[in-house]
């Protein structure tokens, strides 16, 4: 790996890019490592293993020389056999492709707190689709003293090593770009956080705390339909008819919310919904336009009557 590029291409990254890789490392970390009791109800004195490394593609417009990375996706990767789900990868490239024409794939992401040899057969596995793609690395863990972010950028560079031309990571600079809705919503994220050291509830806890409580709920009364209809099915417990109408009247309906007219009327509705909610918006603008136009008017008439003249507006 080289010190630095030396392409000329000026990196630009938005915040929701390192918000998605982020998101991508915790829910990674937290369904790799369930908690472990130890044999006499105390805690587990083993630590627990490193969380595996998390990958996916970055997304943006290039235009000259200037590379703007606006979004990201995950991917599907065996690191054991360095083999990359490409059907996954084409399928979630086509679907962005319908929503935003404009963006390409630029390259892709990893966690870790340094590039490695195997990062280049991805590398070299995307090249197919973007000729010379970046490589973005983030460093998971936490270091009070560094006040740059964890971030680091990387482009590949062909170089003569011992009278061999390989392929070689090279670090290049890059700055933050930012829109107004970006920065709405970070800075909202951010406010989402206890005040007082971890103590105080706050609407985001709140709300993640509802819904693990309701799925655990509907987990645990599944269970015991589950193993109720078990101990019927073995003969440990009388069959009852009108609850295996119930069950299958339930089983039935599953179906239907998986089928290509539930996904038009889902659609249609989400669809109507967001259309209401655009000429509300709208309706508002036009509303204060039209406050701020009559206050403009009769502060102008006013100031041209001190005047000695009369205006029509």
């Amino acid at each position: 790996m080289a010190s630095s590029s030396s392409s000329g291409l000026t990196f630009k990254l938005h915040p929701l890019v390192i918000v998605n890789i982020s998101d991508h490392y915790t829910r990674v970390k937290s369904q790799s490592q369930p908690p472990h009791a130890a044999p006499d109800g105390g805690e587990e004195t083993t630590p627990p293993p490193p969380p595996p490394r998390v990958f996916g593609c970055v997304i943006g417009v290039q235009r000259g020389r200037m590379v703007e990375i606006f979004n990201s996706f995950e991917l599907l990767y065996d690191p054991s056999t360095h083999s990359l789900d490409r059907t996954f990868l084409l399928k979630k490239q086509e679907l962005y492709k319908k929503v935003f024409p404009q963006f390409y794939i630029l390259g892709w992401y990893s966690t870790g707190s340094d590039a490695q040899e195997s990062d280049m057969h991805i590398h070299k596995a995307l090249m197919d689709i973007n000729e010379s793609p970046v490589y973005l690395l983030l460093n998971p863990s936490i270091n009070h003293a560094q006040k740059d972010l964890p971030l680091t950028i990387y482009e590949s560079e062909l170089h003569v090593i011992d009278g061999i031309p390989q392929l070689i990571f090279v670090q290049s600079s890059y700055t933050i770009e930012t829109v107004e809705a970006e920065r709405i919503s970070v800075d909202h994220v951010a406010h989402l956080k206890p005040s007082d050291g971890g103590s105080a509830a706050t609407q985001l806890a709140a709300h993640l705390t509802g819904i693990h409580s309701a799925i655990k709920m509907l987990n645990s009364r599944i269970r015991v339909l589950h193993h109720y209809l078990l101990a019927m099915q073995k003969g440990d417990i009388p069959c009852e008819n009108s609850l295996l109408r119930q069950v299958s009247s339930l089983l039935r309906r599953l179906p239907a919310i998986e089928s290509e007219k539930f996904q038009d009327d889902f659609l249609m509705e989400y669809n109507d919904t967001l259309l209401v909610s655009y000429l509300a918006m709208f309706t508002s603008c036009s509303s204060t336009m039209n406050e701020l136009v009559g206050k403009f008017n009769t502060a102008y008439d006013r100031q041209v009557r001190r005047g000695g003249r009369t205006a029509f507006i």
